[in-house]
């Protein structure tokens, strides 16, 4: 059995990161959920709220022989963008920072080197602002958020902002996926 790998990232809505994610050669399972925060087991209420602190984030398990932790956060870095401070697009506040969550010294090492290609690369305009941490505690969100752009892909968000994520996910990473989009 393939030896699973756990990577935790906040780059805005859940939904946008986990449809982007699902479709990784490699990726075993994304769940949507909370993280970086002060209150257990939140709920999406509360972390909209934006008093608890969690980013909105996707718990991606992928198998690092054909995915490596790398080669996730540059999809992860080219699918957001990780210059604004507690922004993605028009949604505004904590809970969609840019955040890497960090389950060892490894990961971390590999985060910073990553925002560093990325940097020196000019990919984005502006400084990256992606926070990275050690994971604390990871909390699923509700059932209704779960694979929500798959379950749901006329609603208007979905529409407006992951599709646009997915198009140039496919276009940029077609070597990465899990089948021919």
């Amino acid at each position: 059995m393939a030896e699973t790998e756990i990577a935790v990232l906040g780059g805005g809505c859940f939904w946008c990161t986990e449809a982007a994610f699902l479709e990784l050669r490699g990726v075993t399972r994304v769940v949507s959920g909370y993280a970086g925060g002060t209150v257990a087991n939140p709920s999406y209420k509360q972390v909209c709220g934006g008093a608890t602190g969690h980013a909105e984030v996707v718990q991606v398990s992928f198998d690092p022989a054909e995915l490596s932790y790398a080669d996730l956060l540059r999809v992860f870095f080219t699918i957001h963008d990780p210059t604004t401070k507690n922004r993605q697009g028009n949604d505004i506040g904590t809970q969609y920072r840019s955040i890497i969550l960090t389950t060892s010294d490894a990961q971390a090492q590999t985060a910073r080197q990553i925002i560093a290609e990325f940097a020196q690369s000019g990919a984005w305009p502006g400084q990256i602002v992606t926070e990275i941490e050690p994971l604390r505690e990871f909390w699923p969100a509700e059932d209704e958020h779960q694979n929500f752009f798959a379950r749901n892909p006329y609603h208007g968000y979905c529409n407006a902002v992951a599709a646009p994520k997915i198009v140039k996910l496919r276009k940029l990473f077609a070597d990465k996926l899990r089948k021919a989009a």
